[in-house]
């Protein structure tokens, strides 16, 4: 378990988290702004949907660029900030609508992510500043 998380958090490794995060944001903004998302990727529970969805974004954050947890709030700011962009543009897509329990269900899934990402991040060598 140990190798793996130090594989992880290789320094050269930096650059797969970062593309993976990329790919996360895209497929989720797609998914969050088309009329009608496919179903075969919803948990049959928007809420839920919101929550794995940011757990993901912020767990993916921590090894691509926030790996120190005093470093967190930036990341939690910057997901938060994502999530209500989402919820002001789904205010002006029909038949999508704004809804603030999704922002509390991206916070949520956000702090489950970090949750997640803390003992991980305590084994993980430290970073070396170039």
């Amino acid at each position: 378990m140990l190798r793996l998380i130090r594989f992880a958090a290789a320094p050269g490794q930096r650059r797969l988290w970062r593309a993976l995060l990329a790919v996360l944001f895209i497929a989720i903004t797609w998914l969050a702004l088309v009329p009608d998302p496919p179903q075969g990727v919803s948990t049959g529970w928007d809420k839920t949907n919101h929550l794995l969805a940011f757990a993901a974004l912020a767990f993916t954050g921590v090894w691509a660029q926030w790996r120190q947890p005093r470093q967190w709030l930036v990341l939690v700011l910057v997901l938060l900030g994502y999530g209500c962009g989402i919820e002001v543009a789904q205010g002006f897509l029909p038949p999508r609508s704004a809804d603030a329990s999704d922002v509390l269900a991206d916070g949520l899934g956000i702090a489950l992510g970090l949750l997640a990402a803390w003992p991980l991040a305590r084994w993980a060598p430290p970073e070396r500043r170039p």
